[in-house]
Formats: structure tokens, C-alpha cells, sequence
């Protein structure tokens, strides 16, 4: 197996114990603000080994996008936080199922806001993840609340945020984009954390609000090697890992049983996500090999390719 994949798998092993000990803050005084903020703060411990070369700390912050940078941070923190309110208030794999619909609300804003086309074999594995989440959460047949609403909304914004980052990241510094996350994920949630009215965390929560932040901190690093050393195709199947852990994680330590019917929600919609993603890195290779052939026929390289659908 490519260190690559490794290094992704180990990276959202790590986001998902992190969020499993994040969901035993549920029922505790701290509100969500206060342990984002926390988790945030310890998270800024990984930033210099994020770093490379070329990028230095002092121009972090000179931007070449600054609107869309500091709208795509905001989306984010934002997104941050009705994840945290959700994986504390339902069902492990509940949380993660409703969040996994972003790839669909992606897809939607690449086709209507990027003008992108969007092939119909993608359109009809989105189909099929919508459906899977539908079985897993089952609307109509058992009592939804704001939790589940806010794992939507999650997936709205952080749909919102990425769509952003896909039209800056190539030329906006790595080391930027790390920055201007981290101050808005404190300023956002340290200004909430106040009107919210503070609790002192105990040594045991401040240990475990550590601990977390850390763990997201370098599975962020995790992630960025792990895309370094193998493509977007085979680094991006490694997410659905998060599934396996929800459900283990759930069942464990907050007794949460999947029934036969969830089970294959969850299984479906694992199987369409990474049916999705190799879908879209087979297409990416037809689609370079077909414009190295018409380079190779002598036609000039800004010419269209007519090959199929991005």
C-alpha cells in the first residue's frame, strides 16, 4: 500500500478519535465555542511543521485573495462549529453520514457558481449517497432535532468554504491558508466563548481539549503528506475510514448500536463516495492522456479538448 494512503488512513483515524473524545464534552457546562476555541488554540502547535521552505511565517498573512480568504475562514470556523454543536448532541454515525453529504453540495456549486459540467455517472453516485444517508438518519420514521440540522448545515458551509478554496488554492500560499483558519477558528469562537458566558475547564477537560486539538493539528500534516506522496484518487477513499471508526468509536464508549437497516445506509453510502471519487480520478487520466496525444499531433496546448466531461 503507498505511504500515501498510510498517511491519509492515519490521518482521519486521528480526526475521528479526536471527535470521539470531542462527543464526551456532551452534556458538559463548556459550550461548543469554548471547546473549539481550546481545541483550536492547542491545534496551532502543528502550524511550523506545516511549513516548507519557501513559505516563512511573517508573509502568512499577505494575501492575494483576501476577500474570498477571509470568507472561505469564516465558512469554515462556522462550519467547525455546528459540527461540534452535532457530534454532541447525535449519534456518532449519524453526524458523520449528514456531513458526508458535502461532496453533493459541492457538486452543486461547482455546476451553478464554476460553471463546471458535471458528468451524469457523478450525478447519479451523489444520488445514491443521498440516499444512503437518508436510510442511516430515516427522516419520518424517528424524532430529528437541531442536531441533525446542524450536520446539514455543516455540510452546506463546509461545501461553501472548500468551493472557495478550489479557485484560490493555486495561488494562495499553503501557509496562508492555515493561518487565516486558525484566526478566525480563535476570534469566532473566543468572542462566542464570552458572550456564552466561560467556564473554567477542569484539568481532566483541559487534558482532553489537548488532546484533541493536537491530534487535529498534525492529522492536518498527516493529510498534506499523505497528498504529497499518492494522488487525489487513492487519498480520497481513505476518508470513508471515518465511518468504521463512528461506528466503532459509537458503539464502545456511548452505546450506540447500529441496526441492520443503518448498516447498510452507511455501506451504501461508502460505496458510492469512493465509487465517486476513483470515477473522478479515472476521468482526470483519460482526460491528460487524450491531451498528450493532441500535443504529441503538434495542436497547440490552449486548444479544447474534447474528451469527456470533468
Amino acid at each position: 500500500m503507498p505511504i500515501g494512503v498510510l498517511l491519509a488512513l492515519a490521518c482521519y483515524s486521528l480526526y475521528s478519535i479526536g471527535d470521539s473524545i470531542t462527543k464526551s464534552f456532551t452534556g458538559s457546562p463548556l459550550s461548543v465555542f469554548e471547546i473549539l476555541f481550546f481545541v483550536s488554540l492547542f491545534a496551532l502547535i502543528a502550524i511550523p511543521f506545516t511549513r516548507t521552505r519557501e513559505d516563512a511565517l511573517r508573509s502568512a498573512l499577505k494575501l492575494r485573495h483576501p476577500v474570498m480568504m477571509n470568507a472561505r475562514a469564516l465558512l469554515y470556523a462556522l462550519a467547525t462549529v455546528l459540527f461540534v454543536y452535532a457530534v454532541t448532541t447525535i449519534p456518532f454515525a449519524e453526524t458523520y453520514s449528514l456531513t458526508f453529504l458535502a461532496p453533493l453540495f459541492i457538486t452543486l456549486l461547482s455546476a451553478l457558481v464554476l460553471k463546471e459540467k458535471v458528468a451524469f455517472t457523478r450525478w447519479m453516485l451523489i444520488g445514491l449517497t443521498f440516499v444512503g444517508v437518508l436510510i442511516v438518519v430515516r427522516p419520518g420514521f424517528r424524532e430529528l432535532d437541531f442536531g441533525h440540522l446542524a450536520a446539514i448545515g455543516c455540510a452546506v458551509l463546509a461545501a461553501s468554504s472548500n468551493t472557495i478554496l478550489r479557485v484560490i488554492s493555486n495561488s494562495e500560499r499553503q501557509i496562508s491558508i492555515i493561518v487565516v483558519n486558525g484566526i478566525y477558528q480563535l476570534l469566532v469562537n473566543g468572542v462566542l466563548m464570552l458572550v456564552a458566558h466561560f467556564v473554567m475547564p477542569t484539568p481532566g477537560e483541559f487534558l482532553r481539549l489537548a488532546a484533541v486539538g493536537v491530534m487535529s493539528g498534525f492529522a492536518l500534516i498527516l493529510l498534506i503528506r499523505g497528498m504529497q506522496r499518492a494522488p487525489a484518487s487513492h487519498v480520497g477513499p481513505t476518508q470513508y475510514v471515518q465511518i468504521v471508526w463512528a461506528i466503532a468509536l459509537g458503539a464502545i464508549f456511548y452505546g450506540e448500536n447500529q441496526d441492520w437497516i443503518g448498516c447498510v445506509g452507511l455501506l451504501l453510502l461508502v460505496v458510492a463516495g469512493v465509487a465517486t471519487i476513483f470515477s473522478d480520478g479515472a476521468q482526470a487520466r483519460i482526460s491528460g492522456r487524450w491531451a498528450e496525444f493532441r500535443a504529441r499531433r503538434g495542436e497547440p496546448p490552449n486548444t479544447p479538448v474534447e474528451g469527456p466531461e470533468p
